[in-house]
């Protein structure tokens, strides 16, 4: 009976370690999307207050599981800084390519044409009226400023008291994430690259740096990092911050009681030319977490749904939106590295939520086939690496069981849009 009492008390004791585990790491989440919502354009935020509904929506801990050893890239690399015409260090908001041209098209029903080609596409008149995200142009000038630019404050905002929002000398500001580990700056960083890789510009520039107090561009917060007892010479990732985001709720063709996002004409029709960019947006989301593995957006909705039934009318974790409609995906840590050291705990909803589309952007599955055809993803997404990313000798690479599980969702997420096709090719 001893025995049996025991046993019920460790269990009750390590059911409310994990319930304050849960509460708290909701809470921060939830201020860090308040302070983005009511981020003043000057920089800085207006503390009104939390929202009254705090209901979490995903075990964050799980980010806490234990490291796996850090792989290497197995010697230093050469790496070049990459340079490229500036962009006025004021403008903080949304960055695209072109002009806006589509704008007065977004909320219209649609007009002209199908939304869906040849099965399973979204229409070429679709894909010219989504905008670019960060253009490759601007991520480039945004990395080599942000490399040489001096850190002036550092205050909480980014999440987990680990990670800081930074403020820079010319009024900017980034997320450094400092990380429960290295694993989560690495897939991080590595889960950028492969969204360039990919064509996907919903993802914030990225820098690497070392926080070294003595520094330069550390130099003016060396207390503060003191305080936050970060270890010296770690390598913490940069993310631009991007202002006036609000948070994104799961579109109805992607929620539990939906059959998916199918090319089926009689459903698409009735969508505005908006809803079909956001949802096009989306499809993209969808094959990227996929292939990052990562679980802490969609996927952790999918399984909060077991004792949250309401969980995805609520805003999704990991994704803003501008006034626009342009979605941004943010805090991408567990992609890659960390999603794929627990990949057996996620896989059957990673494939639910897979499943649940058959529509895609042409020009994204273009680059998914050739990464599948040439089966070099890990020799292209390494070279693109090191050849941006100066401190990628320090920060390491996945290692070859990583790159291994890499190849493998490109492949099997080629195989179902090819069985989509097969499926949906005659409508």
């Amino acid at each position: 009976m001893r025995a049996v009492s025991a046993n019920l008390f460790a269990l009750l004791f390590l059911c409310a370690l994990a319930s304050v585990f849960y509460v708290w790491s909701a809470l921060e989440t939830r201020l860090e999307r308040h302070k983005r919502r009511f981020s003043a354009p000057g920089g800085g935020s207006f503390h009104q207050g939390l929202p009254a509904d705090l209901s979490a929506k995903t075990f964050r801990v799980l980010l806490a599981v234990p490291p796996a050893q850090r792989p290497h890239l197995g010697g230093r690399l050469e790496a070049r800084n990459l340079t490229d015409q500036t962009v006025p260090a004021g403008n903080r908001d949304y960055h695209v390519n072109g002009d806006n041209k589509g704008s007065a098209q977004r909320e219209g029903p649609v007009k002209l044409g199908s939304p869906v080609e040849d099965g399973i596409f979204w229409s070429e008149r679709l894909e010219g009226l989504l905008r670019v995200g960060f253009t490759e142009e601007y991520a480039r000038a945004w990395r080599e400023r942000a490399r040489t630019n001096r850190i002036v404050s550092l205050e909480p905002g980014c999440g987990r008291i680990s990670n800081q929002l930074a403020t820079f000398a010319d009024g900017t500001k980034a997320c450094v994430r400092y990380g429960i580990n290295a694993d989560q700056v690495q897939g991080e960083t590595l889960t950028y690259y492969l969204a360039s890789l990919l064509g996907i510009t919903n993802v914030p520039p990225l820098i690497l740096s070392q926080v070294n107090g003595d520094s330069e561009q550390w130099a003016a917060v060396r207390t503060r990092i003191d305080g936050l007892q970060w270890s010296d010479r770690a390598v913490v990732s940069l993310t631009e911050w991007v202002s006036n985001l609000t948070g994104v709720v799961t579109p109805a063709p992607l929620r539990q009681e939906s059959s998916g996002l199918h090319p089926v004409l009689k459903e698409l029709w009735n969508k505005t030319t908006g809803e079909l960019l956001e949802l096009m947006q989306w499809s993209d989301l969808i094959m990227f977490d996929y292939l990052t593995a990562n679980f802490d957006r969609l996927v952790s909705n999918l399984f909060s749904l077991q004792w949250d039934s309401r969980v995805m009318e609520r805003d999704t974790n990991n994704l803003l939106q501008t006034a626009r409609g342009d979605l941004v995906f943010i805090d991408n840590e567990a992609g890659l590295v960390h999603g794929f050291r627990v990949l057996n705990m996620w896989e059957k909803y990673h494939s639910t939520v897979l499943n649940s589309v058959c529509v895609f952007r042409k020009r994204t599955t273009q680059r998914v086939a050739e990464l599948h055809r040439r089966r070099d993803s890990r020799k292209r997404l390494l070279e693109l690496y090191r050849d941006s990313e100066p401190l990628s000798p320090e920060l390491g690479f996945l290692s070859d069981e990583h790159a291994g599980v890499l190849q493998d969702r490109i492949d099997r997420l080629y195989r179902h849009i090819v069985h989509c096709r097969g499926k949906y090719g005659q409508l």
